[in-house]
């Protein structure tokens, strides 16, 4: 099975970037479908943006579609996500999420799970 792990997580200014990578190990991450989400404290896991295993297609929630972008290096076994005009409401730990079969926006469809990496936005 394949491991995911996140970092580039930190403490940024609103309208600031960040930019977080979900490496791979295990298992080649051209074989998984991908997903990042988040969730900040007392709320919800929320789906952020997801990219199909070939890379070419790409989905983002509501809040983030215009300011986030998802990407991946197949070839490095990472996946990315560039996080620009950052707003406080962005503030939560955010989650890389694997599966082989699945493409969705839900994140019970995911199999496996990185631990997350904490990103905090101040205004």
């Amino acid at each position: 099975q394949v491991q995911l792990v996140e970092s580039g997580g930190g403490l940024v200014q609103a309208g600031g970037s960040l930019r977080l990578s979900c490496a791979a190990s295990g298992r080649t991450l051209s074989r998984y479908h991908i997903g990042w989400f988040r969730q900040a404290p007392g709320k919800e896991r929320e789906f952020v943006a997801a990219i199909f295993m070939n890379g070419l297609t790409t989905l983002y929630g509501n809040p983030v579609k215009g300011r986030f972008t998802i990407s991946r290096d197949n070839v490095r076994n990472t996946v990315y996500l560039q996080m620009n005009s950052l707003k406080p409401e962005d503030t939560a730990v955010y989650y890389c999420a694997a599966d082989p079969s699945t493409w969705s926006d839900h994140e019970n469809e995911y199999d496996y799970w990185g631990r997350g990496t904490q990103v905090t936005v101040s205004s």
